[in-house]
Formats: structure tokens, C-alpha cells, sequence
């Protein structure tokens, strides 16, 4: 196979939730290799690694333990690379609050050394970073109302929020994702970088560690599971759409393979109305799936939460034809299929830490 066909591909934070579900994917390409640079600093992603080597493919599969803190680091990880998915990051609005500078250093300057290495690579790689839907704050604007156990947008024909949508960074958080986004953004314009932001709605699946922080599907399954106590911020009637980690994969390669018009790009993506749910339906889905009933426990709503956001999808499917294929009763039931393989090793609550990016 001539080298210029072979794709090598780094993923930052891949042995994570969403790095080892892309890594896995990529792997059963003949023509991929992949690097992943993750400093294991997450309770549990060690076993997706593992997990990893493994798997068809692994004899491709090379990993390097380091920070996105320390650009040297992650200059030497991205030599050669053609392909680079950014998925490290501090992923907690809570953690934000405690330690702004730390959260700053992980996701902007981070972020911003990943951006240099690809440039100085010499080969202008792909570059996907993985933002938040937090970068829209609390969407005051967007009038709702109760319906049932949810909020419902107040609007006619309400298909989501779009790109188009003002930015409202509202957490340390959302500043820090933020502007590293605008600094992917600004990059591919330029230093014309072929790359491309996805703000990130709920994304769940297998081999997700889930607490109350990130991942909240997951954790909401796994302590029904373990008859935990499950505490809900506010009244429950949030709704977010909820997206399978495969149908995220499939986003992602359909913008690298149209990465000609989907270069310097940002893309709203998440479930969709048609994937949407409040957290008290959820946690009735759950029930009825396992058959176990919920321990609930009610407290003041966080601040800067959204009482509804979906995504709209429409410019990603205009762009690369991408729809969502999985329902949420199959991100569901892979979630638990994962658990009843690996339950003796998925921690009960792993604390937030330095991990790829879901929402």
C-alpha cells in the first residue's frame, strides 16, 4: 500500500468514552493507523485500552501517555499524522467553577497546542474538535413551556437550536470550550486548517463511564443497576437529545470524507427532536428497561442549565447527507449490555476528570 493511502490518525483523550469507540471504528479500516495520546487520568479508561488491543486491527494501534498541557508532548504525538480527533478536555461545569484556571489550561490553551502542532506539522491534517452545546448558555431567549414531564419549545416548527444561535458562554466551562472553538474556527480560516467543529449535545453508548457531571444516561442506568440513589437537579422536566456514539462516529467520518466543503465549519449535532427526552422520561425508560425501581432524590436546579436544548442537524445532513440511525431504546440497551459485560470494573462514579467531550 503506498503511504500516501494510508491514513494516520491521532486521537487526543482516545482511550475514553468516545476515542475508543472511534479508535475501534477506525481500526477496522485496513488503510488507518492510530495514535492515541490520553493521560489515563480518567477512573476506568485503562480497561478500554486494554479493550483496545484486543480488537481486529490492534497490530495499527500505537498509544503515547501524555498531557495536552505540555505542547512538546503533543508536537511529538502529531508528527505524521494526517487525521487528528480532539477529544481531550475538562468536561465538568462544576469543576469549572472550582478550579477556572485549570479548566482554562486543559480546554483553550489544550486546544490551542493541538492547533499548533497541526500546523507545524508540515502534512495540514484534518483537525475535528469536539465542543459543547454549553457555548449557547441558558438560551433565555428561547421561550418554553410544560407539557407533560418535559419542556417544550414555545415556538412553531421548532426543529432545534442552530449554528446561527448567539453565543452565550455563561461558566467558566463554557468560556474555556468556547473559545477554544473559536480558535479551531479561526485556524482553518488563516492558516486554511482543514477543520471543523461539532458542538456536542447528550452523546451515550458503550464504554461510557457516566456520573451526575458528564455522561448522565449511563450514570442514571448503572446506578438503577446498583440501586444507588439518583439525585436530579431541579424538576426533571430538562430535555436534551441523546445521541448513540456510533451514529457521532458516522458524523465524523462523513465530514472528513466531504472535509473539501466541510472545512472550517461548525455543526450543531446531538439526537434531534426526534431523539429528545426530558430526565424524568428517561429515568422512566430506565426503570421499565431494567425492571428496577428508582431511588429519587430532588434538589435546586444548577445554575446556567438548560431547561431544553436540542440540536438541529439540518446543515450536517445538508452537508454530508449524515442521519442518526440508532433509537434511543438501542443507546439504552447498549449502555446496559456493556455494563452486565464489564460491571465489575466500571467505577460507580468516576470523578470528573481530563476525558473526551460529551455533554
Amino acid at each position: 500500500m503506498p503511504h500516501k493511502d494510508v491514513r494516520r490518525v491521532l486521537i487526543t483523550g482516545g482511550a475514553g468514552f468516545i476515542g475508543s469507540n472511534l479508535a475501534e471504528r477506525l481500526l477496522s479500516y485496513p488503510n488507518v493507523q492510530v495514535r492515541i495520546f490520553d493521560n489515563l487520568s480518567r477512573a476506568g479508561v485503562i480497561h478500554n485500552l486494554e479493550w483496545l488491543r484486543t480488537q481486529p486491527g490492534a497490530n495499527r494501534l500505537q498509544f503515547v501517555r501524555g498531557d495536552v498541557r505540555d505542547p512538546r508532548a503533543v508536537a511529538q504525538a502529531a508528527r505524521d499524522i494526517t487525521e487528528i480527533y480532539h477529544l481531550a478536555a475538562q468536561v465538568a461545569v462544576t469543576t469549572s467553577v472550582v478550579d477556572p484556571v485549570g479548566d482554562f489550561q486543559v480546554n483553550a490553551n489544550g486546544t490551542l497546542n493541538v492547533l499548533e502542532a497541526a500546523r507545524k506539522s508540515g502534512e495540514n491534517p484534518f483537525v475535528l474538535f469536539t465542543s459543547t452545546n454549553k457555548v449557547y448558555g441558558a438560551l433565555p431567549d428561547l421561550p418554553i413551556s410544560i407539557e407533560g414531564t418535559h419542556y417544550r419549545a414555545a415556538q412553531p416548527n421548532f426543529r432545534g437550536i442552530p449554528e446561527e444561535q448567539s453565543l452565550d458562554f455563561h461558566s467558566p466551562y463554557g468560556c474555556s470550550k468556547g473559545a477554544a472553538d473559536q480558535y479551531v474556527r479561526d485556524y482553518s480560516r488563516i492558516y486554511d486548517l482543514p477543520a471543523v467543529v461539532f458542538r456536542m449535545s447528550c452523546i451515550a453508548g458503550p464504554r461510557q463511564m457516566g456520573n451526575e457531571d458528564q455522561g448522565w444516561v449511563a450514570h442514571f442506568l448503572y446506578s438503577a443497576l446498583s440501586r444507588q440513589p439518583i439525585t436530579i437537579y431541579g424538576d426533571g422536566y430538562q430535555v436534551r437529545d441523546i445521541l448513540h456514539v456510533y451514529d457521532l462516529i458516522d458524523a465524523m467520518q462523513a465530514v472528513y470524507h466531504h472535509r473539501a466543503s466541510t472545512q472550517g465549519q461548525v455543526f450543531n449535532l446531538g439526537g434531534g427532536v426526534d431523539r429528545a427526552a426530558s430526565v424524568i422520561e428517561m429515568l422512566t425508560r430506565i426503570s421499565e428497561l431494567t425492571g428496577q425501581p428508582l431511588n429519587l432524590h430532588y434538589t435546586a436546579v444548577r445554575p446556567g442549565d438548560q431547561p431544553l436544548y436540542i440540536a438541529d442537524t439540518t446543515k450536517l445532513r445538508t452537508a454530508t447527507g449524515w442521519t442518526p440511525k440508532r433509537s434511543l431504546q438501542d443507546t439504552l440497551c447498549a449502555i446496559w449490555e456493556f455494563w452486565k459485560s464489564t460491571r465489575h470494573r466500571v467505577p460507580a462514579d468516576s470523578a470528573p476528570a481530563l476525558q473526551e467531550e460529551v455533554a
